[in-house]
């Protein structure tokens, strides 16, 4: 598909028609796309949203490469979409350059810390909810081993592996975790194949829990544990429906809040820093029918308990960014 049909594609996925309000909000997804079930498609829940309360449109854009990126971004800004929200760190740099060309543009980038003055920066403390679902899945384990698989090895998954182990540690000291990394590169993000590979290897090594921070590859780890017998944790959308009673919890990550705010702010967007933590119910996990009965009350009293230490300051768990190292493994 070449850019321009990419652009100018079904149903307008620019939304470039006439009648529509050059002042549109927009959002471009990452690789994997917006109905990847995880990251992108929080975001799009988002967006659709904000569309629903208010009646407004707006734009949107699947990447296709990484070279789109920039292109992308200008033809955006360029249309007269205000504000333009961005999904993932691996816009950052490119952002940085587009951003000063457009002054009366606001941006948002998500994931990512971009000093301009007319961009906010949305960044969550994944290690604080994945802690939480660590300490579930050290509840839940009957071998005492679980497992940990990431998308594209970058410290900010890495943050969720080491705040998963801290948690898993808080409740079994001796307890034994497995860590993968689906590759170096953005397909890491959208290779379910190979997640399916990596959770029958730890699934071999004992792993009977298994949490997935890695986008559109996570529906292979999940689908994988769901087949082997063992259980699974979603990231940031809740997923918990997709194998119901398969699926331990959901470590969310409201990219869905984050989009929704940036949208609702409008032209008005405010540059600066925007950390979405426990407190603010930027991440957390996931109840619902499709896991209550894998969740004792004893469960959820003790991970409750945890969080609201976070969240008042009495526990703090550490962030793998602040020092590219983690306490436990």
């Amino acid at each position: 598909m070449t850019y321009m049909k990419s652009l100018l594609g079904a149903a307008a996925t620019l939304a470039m028609t006439a009648g529509i309000s050059l002042a549109d909000p927009a959002i471009i997804f990452d690789l994997g796309g917006k109905f990847d079930k995880s990251f992108n498609e929080a975001a799009f829940n988002g967006a659709k949203k904000w569309a629903a309360e208010t009646g407004g449109t707006f734009k949107e854009l699947e990447m296709q490469s990484e070279a789109q990126r920039e292109q992308a971004l200008r033809r955006l800004a360029e249309s007269g979409a205000n504000p333009i929200v961005m999904t993932g760190f691996a816009f950052g740099d490119v952002l940085n350059q587009v951003a000063p060309d457009y002054p009366d543009t606001r941006f948002a980038i998500v994931d990512m810390v971009v000093e301009q003055p007319n961009v906010k920066s949305i960044v969550f403390t994944e290690q604080e909810g994945s802690y939480l679902v660590g300490m579930l899945a050290a509840m839940a384990s009957k071998t005492g081993t679980v497992g940990f698989i990431g998308g594209m090895d970058i410290p900010l998954i890495r943050r969720f592996g080491c705040g998963y182990a801290q948690g898993v540690k808080a409740v079994n000291p001796d307890a034994k975790i497995i860590q993968n990394m689906t590759g170096t590169t953005p397909a890491a993000w959208n290779d379910p194949v190979k997640g399916a590979e990596l959770t029958a290897a730890q699934i071999s090594q004992g792993a009977d829990v298994i949490f997935a921070a890695a986008g559109g590859t996570g529906i292979g780890v999940l689908q994988a544990a769901a087949d082997g017998g063992i259980l699974s944790i979603g990231v940031d959308s809740n997923q918990n429906h997709l194998h119901p009673g398969k699926v331990l919890t959901s470590m969310l990550k409201r990219v869905d809040v984050a989009v929704y705010n940036a949208f609702k702010e409008g032209e008005n967007l405010a540059a600066g820093l925007s950390v979405l933590d426990l407190k603010a119910d930027g991440v957390g996990y996931a109840l619902d029918d499709n896991n209550a009965a894998l969740l004792t009350q004893d469960m959820q009293d003790t991970v409750n308990a945890a969080a609201g230490k976070i969240k008042a300051g009495e526990l703090t768990v550490h962030d793998f960014m602040s020092d590219n190292a983690c306490p436990v493994e």
